[in-house]
Parts: structure tokens; C-alpha cells; sequence
């Protein structure tokens, strides 16, 4: 058993001991271990040189981290909710998105976005917001969102790796729970692929999809369908850009019924 905490944790210290190009950078991950202990440890670890604590300036930290980006650096720039990534969506919509394609393919920017997204406890509106169709609908961004403790340690390993800026948005609620972890995503090799969803739960009399903290609802409410005689299919879609298509038509094909379920606005959700 492993938290989504330890996952994510986990996953970024084997990344920068296997890259040296590797850093993290935002708001309290250093000297306080992260706003939801995420990089704890990685300061002692690693040093303040490639852990480094920022002001409260989302915009400032976040356009740094581009450059470096841009210079050869693989930067994972943590929000300490994605609520505050609003002061630098221009960093990320902008410049990070754009520059590969403005630059005719000659400048990459090998970057992640991370940290909490969506509805918390006990927090105000402007706090509980889901970013989730905003950044997918960005050309140039890949948005990841991660379900359990394996989803976490393998897609953020993919996003660190990968040579295009990842959003990758987390669920604050799921960071405290332990999920069963595989002997192969224990590896220091194991990665999951971008752009493929994963079936939870085969089924045969209707779809739900569904990605992050929503996959466990969809999870229990199949259990619920079973008890009348209903087998409900749950795909987790985990990346959200690219979409694994494919996945969701094929199991439509099978069942002939789907229900999507996030907890976004209703509208452009």
C-alpha cells in the first residue's frame, strides 16, 4: 500500500536522482517540506539549489521556470493549488504552450505543472475550482489528472520525462489515501503512459468515465449497479490531453451507454 502522497513524493526523488537537470520550484517546498508535504525530505536530499522555495509570486516563479525550461532545465513548478496558477496562466498558456511552435520546433519547454485541483474541504469558492477543461483546451499543454497512488508515481515519472509542458493536477482530498501499488510500479523504471486510459472495472450495460478524484465515486457506484444486476464498466481517463478516445469509443461500442462524471462546473465542463 502506497498514499497518492508517498506516490508523488516517490516519484520526483527517483527523478532527480536519475536527472540532474531536474529541479523543483514554488512556494514553501523547501525548508516547510511543501504546503501538503509532497517534497518532504528533497531539501535534505538534494539541496536548496534544486529545491528552491520562491515569494508568494506565482507569475515571477512560474516565468522562470520557462527560461530554464527553455535553457535545457526540466523544471516541476508546484501550485500550491492550481486556484493560484490563475497569476500565471499566461506563463503556462503563453509561453510554455506556445514557444515550441512558435520557434519552428527549435526551443522545447520540458516542464510540469503541478499541485491540488478541484473542490477540497472546507474551503471558499475561489478555492475549489477545477482547472480541468481550461488547461485541456490549450494547443501545446498535455494535462494529466491521476486517480490512485499508482497513477500518480507513474504519470508524474512520464510528465517529468516528457518534452512538452504537462499540467498534472492532483486531488488534495486523495493525497492522504493509501491505494494497493503493483510489484512493477515499485520499479524506478516504471512509467505510465500519456494519452491512455485505463479500465477499472470491466462491464458490459453501461460506461462511466471519469478521471481523478471521481474515478472512486464511479468505482462505488458500480458496486451499487451490481447489486440490481447492472454491470457498469469504469475507465479512468487519467490523461486528459491527449484523450484516449479510443478507449471510451470502444467501450461505448460494448455497452452502449455513458455517463462522464467530474466535478467541474456543468457548463464547458
Amino acid at each position: 500500500m502506497m498514499t497518492v502522497r508517498d506516490a508523488l513524493n516517490s516519484a520526483m526523488s527517483e527523478e532527480m536522482e536519475r536527472d540532474q537537470k531536474v529541479f523543483i520550484i514554488g512556494e514553501e517546498v523547501g525548508d516547510y517540506q511543501g504546503a501538503y508535504k509532497i517534497t518532504k525530505g528533497l531539501i535534505q536530499k538534494f539541496g536548496p539549489e534544486r529545491v528552491r522555495d520562491t515569494p508568494i509570486t506565482e507569475a515571477g516563479f512560474t516565468g522562470l521556470a520557462c527560461g530554464a525550461a527553455f535553457m535545457g532545465l526540466k523544471p516541476v513548478v508546484e501550485f500550491m493549488t492550481f486556484n493560484f496558477s490563475m497569476q500565471a496562466i499566461d506563463h503556462i498558456v503563453n509561453t510554455a504552450a506556445k514557444t515550441l511552435y512558435m520557434s519552428s520546433g527549435s526551443i522545447s519547454c520540458p516542464i510540469v505543472f503541478r499541485g491540488p485541483n478541484g473542490a477540497a474541504s472546507g474551503v471558499g469558492a475561489q478555492h475549489s475550482q477545477c482547472f480541468a477543461a481550461w488547461y485541456m483546451s490549450i494547443p501545446g499543454l498535455k494535462v494529466v489528472a491521476p486517480y490512485d497512488a499508482e497513477d500518480a508515481r507513474g504519470l508524474l515519472k512520464a510528465a517529468i520525462r516528457d518534452p512538452d509542458p504537462v499540467v498534472f493536477l492532483e486531488n488534495e482530498l486523495l493525497y492522504g489515501e493509501a491505494f494497493p501499488m503493483s510489484p512493477e510500479s515499485l520499479s524506478t523504471d516504471y512509467v505510465a503512459p500519456l494519452g491512455k486510459a485505463l479500465v477499472m472495472r470491466p462491464g458490459t450495460d453501461i460506461t462511466l468515465v471519469s478521471f481523478s478524484k471521481m474515478v472512486g465515486f464511479c468505482k462505488k457506484a458500480a458496486e451499487e449497479l451490481a447489486k440490481e444486476g447492472i454491470e457498469a464498466e469504469v475507465i479512468n481517463l487519467r490523461s486528459l490531453r491527449p484523450l484516449d478516445r479510443d478507449a471510451i469509443a470502444a467501450s461505448v461500442r460494448k455497452t452502449s451507454r455513458i455517463v462522464v462524471v467530474e466535478d467541474g462546473w456543468p457548463q464547458c465542463g
